[in-house]
C-alpha cells in the first residue's frame, strides 16, 4: 500500500503539474530589438499617479449634493485632458496590475506566487528604458520594477513595511507619505546641482504609488466615508504635486500627467475576481502631447455615475489597461516595452498625423519582432515536417507589411498605414497566442492518455488478479524507447519526456492485469446485475451532479436534499427513526449554507459569538478595530494561542472514538470563529453535527446486514491495532460511502463560499491575528480556514473505516478513482477561448479537483495522526504509538 500511495502522489502530482506547462507558461519570450519613432516626442518627462484600489464608479460619482469629490481632476476632465476607463484583467491583484501597466503586458497568474517585491520573470519596463525614474510608495511594488532595471537609474522611495496596517488610524497617512516625500524631494534638488542638472534632462518618469484607498478599501470598505474621504485627499495632493513640478521646471509645457488605478475593489471590501467593479479603473491624462477635452454630444453613456455627473458631452476613450505603457513610451520618446502586448491608443495623443503613424508603426514592429522569436523558437524545436506556420503571417508576409507600412508612411498616407498597422497587430497578437499555445493539443492528448490508463489501472487493483506476459513488455519498452527519440529530435522541454512518457508504464499495468476482465465476466451470473446498474447511474449522476457544483454552489443544496432521502430510500427508517430524523434535519440545516451569500460580504459579529473566549476576543478586536484603536495585544495573544493549541488539545484527549471527535471538533470550531466574519462561522458546527450521524447511520446500514453490534461503536478506539482477520470484503454499499466522502469534501470547499476568501482578498478574516499587511501569514490564516472543514471530514471518514471494518486502501481506491473521474471531466471543460476570466475559472476547477487528490492523500497521514495519537502528562511525558 505504501508502494502504491507513493506511485499515486506522484502520479498525480505530474497530472497537476501538467496543467501549469500547458496553461501557465510564461508568454515572455526575449532577444527583441527596441524600437524607436524617429520624431522627437511631445514629452521630456512623465507624472504617473496610481491610486491603488480606486474603482471607476467611486471616482467618477459625485456627491449627493452633485458636488464632485475630485474637483482637479474634474477640471483636468473638462478643460484640459482626455479620460475614460482602464480594463483591467484578473487576477485584480496589485502586482499583475501594476506590471501591465508600467510593463503592458499581462502578467500571468503563477507568477503572483512566486513573489511579491522581485521579478519571478525578466521583462522589460517603461522604467527600465526610461532615462530615471523616480518612485514613492510601497515597499511592495516599487522593488520589482528596480530589481528588473538594467543598470541603477530607477530610484524607490519607501514606507516601512509595518505602515500598511488595516487597523491603523487613518491609512490615507500612506498617501500623504508619498505627498511629502515629492515635496521634499523637489525642494532638496533645488539645493543638490547633481540631481538638478538629471531633473532636467528628458526621458524621465516619476511614478507616486498611492496605497491608501487600498488599504482604506480593505479595512472600512469602498463605500465608506473614509475611503470616500481618502478619494478628495489623493485629488487635492495630486494638484499639489502638478502645481509644484510645473512650478520647478519653470511651465515648460514639456510634462505629461498620467492618473489611474491598478484594480478596483469589491463592495465588501476584496479584490482577486472578475466584477465590475474590480475590474474598471478610472483614466485621466492631460499635459504634453495629450489631447485636450473634446465634446462629443452623440455620446451617451449606460453607466449611472457617468450620468450623474454630466459626462455625456466629454468624449470618452476606453482602453486595455496594458495599452498604458505604449502611450506613456510615446509621449516621452522611450521603446515600447519589448514584452508590451498594449496598443498604442491614438486618441489620447495630441501630435501629427506623421507622428502618429511613426508611433504605430513602431508599436506594430515591437509586437511583430515577439512573434518572430516566438515562430523561430517553435520552428527549431520542431520536425520540418510536422512544423506548421501561422497562416496569416508568414516570412513573406511579414516583409510585405514592413516594406509597405513604410512605402505609405513615406508617401504621406498616414492613415492608411495606421489602418495596416492596426491589422498587423491583431494578427501578430493572434500569432503569439498561436504559437504560445502550439503545443497544447499534444501534451493534453498525452495528459489523457495517462489519465485514462490511471483510472483503469486503479480499478483492476480494486479487481485484483495478477498474471503476467513478457511479449507485453517488450512492445511497451519499445514504445517507450520510440517516443524518447521523437522527443530528443524535436528538443523539447524535459517535462515532455515525463508526459509523454507516463501512459505507456500505465498503460502496461492495465494491459498486464488483463485476466481481471476475464475473472469479472465469469462472475456476473453471481452479481446482483440490476444493483451493479442502479448504483453506476447513480454514482455517474452524482458525479455530473458534483461537476455542476463548481458552476452552481446551489447544487450542493439539491444533492444535500437527495442525500436527506437515503434512509428512507434504504429501508433505514424502519431500524433507527431517530437517526433517520437526525439525518434528514441535518442536511436540510447543512443544505441552507450554498445558497448564502459567499463569505466576506458584511461582517456579522453576533452570529459568531457562540464560545465564551472566541466571542470576547471577536467583539473587542472588532469595537477596537471600529474606534481605529489598532488590533489589541491581548486579543492577538489569545488568538494566535488558540491556533497553536488547536494542534495539541486533541492530542491530549482520549482516543476513544467519540471523545477524540469532539476534542477535535472543539478546538478546530474555535479557530473557525477567529477567522470567521459572517454566517459561515455557523458551517462547521452544522457540518459535525452531520458527520456524526453519519458515523452513527453507517453503524446502523451495517447492522441491518448483521455485520456489526451497538456495543461496537461505543468502544471503538482509533489507537487499537487493526484485526486483519475482521477486515471485510468490498461491498457495493462502500461505492456510496465514498461517493458520500467526495460529496462532503466539495461540500466543505464550496458550502459556505469560504473559497471566495482565497481566491478574492479579504484580510478581514484575519483582523483577529494581525492587521499589518503580510500575503503569505494572511494567506496561510485563510487556507487553514477553508482547510478546517475538510479536516472534519477526513476524521469523520477515518472513523467510519475503523467503524465499519473496511481496509482504508480499498476505500481511499473508490474515493481516488471518483476523484480521478471528475479531474478528467473537469480536463475536457477547459477552454482556451472567451474571457480570461473564463479561462482562468475553467483552469480553476482542474486544479482545485487535483490539488483535491493529492490533498487527500497528504491529509490521511494528518488526521491519522490527530485521530489516533496521544500525549501521555504524567510521570513523562511521551507520544503513544500503535
Amino acid at each position: 500500500m505504501v508502494t502504491f500511495f507513493v506511485v499515486g502522489l506522484l502520479v498525480h502530482i505530474v497530472f497537476f503539474v501538467s496543467i501549469f506547462d500547458i496553461y501557465f507558461t510564461s508568454p515572455l519570450v526575449h532577444g527583441m530589438t527596441p524600437q524607436y519613432v524617429p520624431l522627437p516626442p511631445p514629452a521630456k518627462r512623465l507624472v504617473l499617479f496610481v491610486a491603488d484600489g480606486l474603482r471607476a464608479d467611486s471616482f467618477y460619482k459625485p456627491h449627493v449634493n452633485g458636488s464632485t469629490r475630485v474637483p482637479f481632476l474634474r477640471n483636468i476632465i473638462e478643460k484640459k485632458g482626455m479620460w475614460g476607463i482602464s480594463h483591467t484583467r484578473v487576477p485584480t491583484e496589485s502586482r499583475p496590475g501594476h506590471v501591465a501597466l508600467i510593463a503592458g503586458f499581462y502578467e500571468d497568474v503563477s507568477a503572483v506566487a512566486k513573489g511579491w517585491k522581485e521579478n519571478p520573470v525578466e521583462f522589460d519596463s517603461v522604467f527600465n528604458e526610461s532615462r530615471h525614474t523616480w518612485s514613492w510608495g510601497s515597499p511592495d511594488i516599487l522593488p520589482m520594477f528596480a530589481k528588473g532595471a538594467t543598470g541603477d537609474h530607477v530610484y524607490t522611495h519607501s514606507y516601512p513595511a509595518v505602515n500598511e496596517d488595516f487597523a491603523s488610524t487613518d491609512a490615507s497617512t500612506l498617501d500623504t507619505w508619498v505627498f511629502d516625500e515629492v515635496k521634499a524631494f523637489f525642494k532638496y534638488a533645488k539645493e543638490n546641482e547633481t540631481l538638478l542638472s538629471r531633473l532636467h534632462q528628458d526621458q524621465n518618469v516619476f511614478f507616486l504609488h498611492l496605497l491608501g484607498l487600498d488599504t482604506n478599501g480593505h479595512a472600512h470598505r469602498p463605500l465608506s466615508a473614509e475611503y470616500m474621504d481618502n478619494i478628495g485627499l489623493v485629488d487635492a495632493g495630486i494638484a499639489e504635486i502638478v502645481s509644484i513640478v510645473e512650478e520647478f521646471f519653470g511651465h515648460d509645457d514639456s510634462t505629461a500627467y498620467i492618473f489611474t488605478s491598478d484594480h478596483g475593489m469589491t463592495s465588501w471590501g476584496s479584490h482577486g475576481a472578475g466584477l465590475p467593479s474590480e475590474t474598471l479603473t478610472p483614466l485621466v491624462a492631460w499635459g504634453a502631447g495629450v489631447q485636450a477635452a473634446q465634446r462629443d454630444i452623440s455620446q451617451h453613456y449606460e453607466d449611472d455615475y457617468m450620468r450623474e455627473w454630466k459626462l455625456d458631452t466629454l468624449k470618452r476613450v476606453d482602453v486595455n489597461q496594458a495599452d498604458i505603457a505604449p502611450l506613456m513610451s510615446s509621449l516621452i520618446g522611450v521603446p515600447i516595452p519589448l514584452n508590451s502586448v498594449g496598443v498604442l491608443p491614438l486618441n489620447y495623443l495630441n501630435n501629427t498625423q506623421r507622428f502618429k503613424a511613426e508611433s504605430m508603426y513602431a508599436n506594430s514592429i515591437q509586437i511583430l519582432e515577439q512573434f518572430k522569436v516566438k515562430m523561430s523558437q517553435k520552428k527549431e524545436t520542431t520536425l520540418s515536417f510536422l512544423f506548421t506556420p501561422f497562416p496569416p503571417l508568414t516570412e513573406s508576409a511579414q516583409q510585405n507589411f514592413v516594406r509597405n507600412a513604410r512605402v505609405l508612411i513615406d508617401m504621406g498616407q498616414f492613415d492608411k498605414a495606421i489602418r495596416l498597422c492596426e491589422g498587423t497587430i491583431t494578427q501578430a497578437m493572434e500569432g503569439l497566442t498561436y504559437y504560445h499555445t502550439y503545443d497544447r493539443y499534444f501534451l493534453g492528448a498525452s495528459v489523457v492518455l495517462g489519465f485514462v490508463g490511471w483510472t483503469s489501472y486503479v480499478v483492476l487493483v480494486i479487481l485484483k488478479t495478477h498474471i503476467s506476459s513478457r511479449g507485453l513488455g517488450r512492445t511497451f519498452m519499445s514504445l517507450g524507447l520510440a517516443t524518447t527519440i521523437f522527443l530528443m529530435i524535436q528538443c523539447s522541454p524535459w517535462m515532455y519526456y515525463i508526459y509523454c512518457l507516463l501512459p505507456i508504464p500505465v498503460w502496461y499495468c492495465v494491459f498486464k492485469e488483463f485476466g481481471t476482465f476475464a475473472d469479472l465476466i465469469s462472475s456476473i451470473p453471481s452479481l446482483p446485475l440490476s444493483k451493479c446498474f442502479g448504483y453506476f447511474v447513480l454514482v455517474s449522476l452524482g458525479i455530473e451532479l458534483l461537476v455542476l457544483s463548481f458552476f452552481y454552489r446551489a447544487m450542493l443544496s439539491v444533492g444535500l436534499i437527495v442525500l436527506a432521502g437515503w434512509p428512507i430510500v434504504s429501508g433505514l427508517t424502519e431500524k433507527s427513526k431517530s437517526r433517520t430524523v437526525s439525518w434528514i434535519l441535518s442536511c436540510l440545516c447543512l443544505a441552507l449554507f450554498p445558497l448564502m451569500p459567499v463569505v466576506g460580504r458584511e461582517p456579522n459579529v453576533t452570529l459568531m459569538a457562540t464560545v465564551a473566549l472566541c466571542a470576547y476576543v471577536l467583539t473587542s478586536t472588532h469595537s477596537s478595530l471600529q474606534r481605529k484603536e489598532g488590533l489589541p495585544l491581548v486579543n492577538q495573544i489569545i488568538s494566535w494561542s488558540t491556533l497553536i493549541s488547536s494542534f495539541v488539545v486533541p492530542l491530549l484527549s482520549s482516543t476513544r472514538l467519540f471523545h477524540r471527535l469532539l476534542s477535535i471538533l472543539l478546538s478546530l470550531v474555535s479557530t473557525f470563529l477567529l477567522l470567521s466574519t459572517g454566517c459561515e462561522a455557523l458551517f462547521p458546527p452544522v457540518l459535525s453535527c452531520l458527520m456524526f450521524v453519519w458515523i452513527n447511520i453507517e453503524q446502523e446500514a451495517l447492522q441491518s446486514k448483521g455485520a456489526s453490534s451497538r456495543s461496537h461503536l461505543s468502544s471503538t478506539d482509533f489507537s487499537d491495532s487493526i484485526d486483519i482477520t475482521k477486515i471485510r470484503q468490498l461491498r457495493l454499499d462502500d461505492i456510496r460511502r465514498s461517493y458520500f466522502f467526495v460529496f462532503f469534501i466539495i461540500m466543505a470547499f464550496f458550502g459556505t463560499g469560504n473559497i471566495a476568501s482565497i481566491n478574492s482578498f479579504d484580510p478581514a478574516s484575519v483582523y483577529c491575528f494581525l492587521t499589518v499587511f503580510n500575503p503569505f501569514i494572511m494567506g496561510a490564516l485563510m487556507m487553514w480556514k477553508v482547510l478546517i472543514p475538510f479536516v472534519i471530514v477526513m476524521c469523520t471518514f477515518e472513523s467510519i473505516q475503523v467503524s465499519t471494518q473496511l481496509s482504508s486502501r480499498s476505500l481511499f481506491l473508490i474515493v481516488l478513482v471518483i476523484s480521478d473521474l471528475m479531474a478528467l471531466h473537469f480536463f475536457f471543460l477547459v477552454q482556451d477561448y472567451g474571457s480570461w476570466l473564463d479561462i482562468g475559472t475553467s483552469i480553476s476547477h482542474y486544479v482545485i479537483v487535483m490539488s483535491m487528490t493529492i490533498f487527500l492523500m497528504v491529509l490521511s497521514v494528518f488526521t491519522h495522526i490527530l485521530t489516533s495519537k496521544r500525549i501521555l502528562v504524567g510521570r513523562r511525558m511521551k507520544m503513544h504509538f500503535r
